[in-house]
């Protein structure tokens, strides 16, 4: 909201020399976030001076209408003769007073003005638009004086166009839409300033009567709580808008339109209350004001035809809806070039529903903006007096004598304060008698029991009959005081933030990380260090990823948690498998350009909870109690931690050193093993077996185990799922539950043995379909605590094997920790070994 700060000083006592700074840190101090203070004064420098248009000639033989114009600018130029300056602007005819810079001059932004040949024709200087001037965004033409302008041709027109001001920039938040009017703004700056505030929403306003100035019916009063009107007739359609009134419209930014329009913008920014003015004789009928019906629509000011809902208000008449009720009015019966009997509305309408029709309609005027923050509802019969007083007073007419006034207006419900509530709440001591005198600034009305409060400033109590509480009735302007909390955030404001200390609360002692927290790091840092990147996917997915990703029907990752109100409805479902936004993150990679990726994601997967009905509603008066919590969470979905990773294209880059190579399905595997001996899981407690699992090829899919239980999956993605998303062939990936996995165990130091190992290699031949990692754990089993370590250097299939056979060649490494083996002990070891794979698997020794 702009504003300057003369019509602020209508209302509140600002000191005459108030530097900018001070009134910038007075608006901070309370809350308001000021965007800037500017002196407009700065703004344009050299010679801004009153022109009056002598004669204009068109230019022809151009793309856009160009004018050559003669304005007399007095003896500003030093010359007395007419100022010769080329226009490109329509709105203006000689006899005009217009704003005129002269060469030398610099604009807002810093543009200079000089003297140039353009057109053909010599300009010195420029007619001025108020966009230009620093004064609005209006373009469409220059500025043109009121004819009942004092200046003459020559005078500074600083103080004529309101370049002599102070203009204040400020962004209201949403909890103070009190302060989007100079009413709530003036009230706040004699807070903050202690200078005196005179309140322009107690103006004398005459009540209603009993004869209404227009027949109106409101039949839902809970969207309009109360409605006020009154009828001004014979108002002259020529008068203009006075220049002060368009001047502080401007800086506002509200473009003129016609007198009994802007005089309903004026009074909106003044006391904060939106108003409409309608043309009485174009209304067929009396007012309805109900909510809209199905089907219905109405041609709003902005020339779009809207539908309307069933939960938007509106103003009828015998043709239909004429008005979208505080959001923007109709074209049917908005004043015209011709309106001469003026209806003024002034109405208090539910902010709740005016912030859904503007969302809803997309329309979200200035009207709209200040109700859904909350109007003052004891401003409508004010309003509409200081409205009918601008017309009458500078377009003529009669106001009537009926006035209008439907009041449903519920008063406010006290709010109970504990009388120490803010001193314990804040840290700073608060007694009780400078609580009530900060509420009552603001228009507070604070019970103070039989006796007064405690005068003494360390008294901590309140009087007898307060029981320890104040009962604190807000003010009309201020609907939003609800609770205590509220009341605790005006204390601390008006008392000034700049009292509270800045004291870190002291940390609680904690035990550091837990160990579920240091696995997810040793996780990321151990893939991180193998070359992947992380990367991080919203949890929401499209109804169709199943589908792409081939689940069955039966596959429980197909019962998913549905958003109540999604970010996006293509994506209203969060997943139960980290790898759909994860290939979605690889293909968007892959259409920039990159090739070879290798990417992993840490997070969290859904599962909703069957039947677990609904959750408890839960108050923010008290602590939910521990019986609540279960019942809420019990209905949260489950939310595993899971790792995935997907890998494309070369996993070790080609170069002049050598053919590279690209990644597959064994990658994905040991991505795999990675994550779980970074997770500290012992080597013998897992397992990894041939698998047929979704998305995953079946003939090129591993699921990894521990301790027997399935805790993940891995290889190379099936053809049908790359095709499905778009990814090149052989893409590969795997997923695992971290939250499957055991803690892991305490960790003992190794023994060190100081004597040589024994080296023996062994190649069994068993059927292709036994895993490697079984025969491993066979000879494991079988060789006893000599064998330090077993690691598998060779697979071989050929036509001397036999069909469906295969060769694992597996180095054992023999020590004992007290002695040097025996070859006769280390033969033995290995020996044992294979009669055990030889017994569970048929194992045979190669070439024996």
């Amino acid at each position: 909201m702009r504003v300057s700060v003369s019509w602020l000083r209508e209302y509140v006592d600002l000191p005459a020399d108030l530097p900018a700074g001070d009134l910038e840190q007075a608006l901070v101090g309370l809350g308001i976030e000021v965007e800037s203070v500017a002196d407009l004064r700065e703004t344009v420098t050299g010679a801004l001076v009153v022109g009056e248009v002598r004669e204009i000639e068109e230019l022809t033989g151009f793309k856009k209408p160009i004018r050559f114009c003669r304005v007399d600018v007095g003896d500003a130029n030093g010359t007395g003769e007419p100022q010769e300056i080329v226009c490109g602007a329509r709105n203006f005819a000689p006899g005009d007073r217009v704003v005129v810079i002269l060469p030398g001059g610099v604009l807002p932004g810093g543009f200079a003005i000089g003297a140039r040949k353009t057109y053909g024709r010599n300009s010195h200087g420029m007619i001025c638009s108020a966009r230009e001037l620093g004064l609005g965004d209006d373009h469409d033409g220059i500025v043109v004086l009121p004819a009942d302008t004092p200046a003459k041709p020559g005078d500074d027109a600083r103080p004529v166009v309101g370049l002599d001001d102070v203009v204040v920039d400020l962004e209201i938040t949403p909890d103070r839409g009190y302060a989007m009017s100079v009413r709530g703004l003036a009230r706040e700056l004699s807070h903050a300033l202690g200078v005196p505030f005179r309140d322009p929403g107690l103006a004398p306003a005459p009540g209603g009567t009993a004869e209404p100035a227009y027949p109106v019916e409101v039949r839902d009063t809970v969207g309009c709580d109360r409605f006020a009107a009154r009828l001004v007739r014979g108002v002259d359609p020529t008068a203009p808008t006075p220049g002060w009134m368009q001047r502080r419209l401007t800086v506002a930014g509200i473009r003129s339109i016609s007198l009994p329009v802007d005089i309903t913008n004026y009074v909106m920014l003044e006391l904060g209350q939106p108003m409409h003015a309608f043309d009485a004789d174009r209304i067929a009928g009396p007012l309805v004001v109900r909510r809209a019906e199905a089907g219905e629509k109405l041609t709003t000011l902005d020339g779009v035809t809207r539908a309307l809902a069933p939960e938007d208000m509106v103003i009828c008449d015998d043709s239909g809806p004429i008005s979208l009720a505080a959001v923007m009015g109709g074209e049917t019966s908005e004043v015209v070039a011709g309106t001469t009997n003026v209806l003024f509305e002034a109405a208090h309408w539910d902010p709740v529903m005016v912030g859904r029709t503007a969302r809803r309609h997309k329309l979200f005027s200035e009207a709209a903006k200040r109700w859904e923050r909350g109007v003052d509802p004891a401003l409508p019969l004010v309003a509409v007096a200081r409205a009918v007083r601008l017309l009458t007073e500078h377009a003529g007419g009669a106001a009537g004598d009926e006035i209008l006034d439907i009041d449903h207006v519920r008063p406010r419900t006290p709010v109970v304060l504990p009388a120490d509530l803010p001193s314990r709440r804040i840290g700073v001591s608060y007694p009780p008698a400078r609580v009530a005198a900060l509420l009552e600034q603001v228009g507070c009305t604070v019970a103070r029991g039989a006796d007064r409060l405690a005068e003494d400033p360390g008294e901590v109590g309140v009087a007898a009959g307060t029981g320890g509480a104040l009962s604190v009735t807000p003010p009309t302007w201020r609907p939003d005081l609800t609770d205590p909390a509220d009341l605790v955030e005006e204390v601390v404001r008006l008392d000034g933030y700049d009292r509270v200390p800045s004291v870190l609360p002291t940390a609680p002692p904690g035990r550091g990380l837990t160990w579920q927290q240091r696995r997810r790091r040793a996780v990321a840092r151990s893939l991180a260090e193998r070359g992947y990147v992380e990367v991080l996917a919203h949890p929401f997915v499209a109804p169709g990823l199943a589908d792409q990703l081939g689940l069955s029907a039966d596959d429980p990752r197909r019962r998913v948690v549905r958003l109540a109100n999604p970010l996006s409805e293509e994506e209203p479902l969060l997943r139960t498998t980290l790898l759909g936004p994860l290939l979605g993150i690889a293909k968007r990679n892959l259409g920039r350009g990159q090739r070879d990726l290798a990417l992993y994601e840490i997070g969290a997967v859904f599962h909703p909870r069957p039947d677990a009905g609904r959750p408890p509603a839960m108050g923010v008066d008290r602590r939910p109690t521990d019986e609540e919590f279960a019942a809420a969470d019990a209905v949260v979905p489950d939310q595993p931690r899971h790792v995935a990773v997907v890998l494309t294209g070369d996993v070790e880059p080609a170069g002049w050193w050598g053919a590279g190579r690209p990644a597959g399905w064994a990658d994905a595997v040991e991505a795999g093993r990675d994550v779980l001996a970074a997770a500290e899981v012992p080597a013998h407690r897992i397992e990894v077996r041939a698998a047929e699992y979704a998305p995953w090829h079946p003939g090129r899919c591993a699921e990894l185990l521990v301790d027997g239980t399935v805790v993940g999956h891995a290889g190379e993605l099936h053809p049908a799922v790359v095709a499905a998303l778009e990814l090149p062939r052989r893409t590969s990936a795997m997923e695992l539950d971290l939250d499957a996995l055991p803690a892991a165990p305490v960790a003992s130091g190794p023994v060190v043995s100081g004597f040589p190992p024994a080296l023996i290699d062994v190649a069994l031949v068993v059927d292709a379909s036994v895993p490697a990692a079984q025969v491993q754990q066979a000879l494991v089993e079988g060789a006893g605590g000599l064998l330090e370590q077993v690691r598998l250097f060779d697979v071989y299939a050929s036509e001397q094997l036999g069909e469906g056979r295969r060769s694992l060649a597996y180095k054992l490494t023999f020590r004992a920790p007290d002695r040097t083996l025996t070859v006769e002990e280390a033969v033995a070891a290995r020996d044992a070994a294979v009669a055990r794979a030889a017994e569970r698997f048929g194992a045979t020794l190669r070439g024996a």
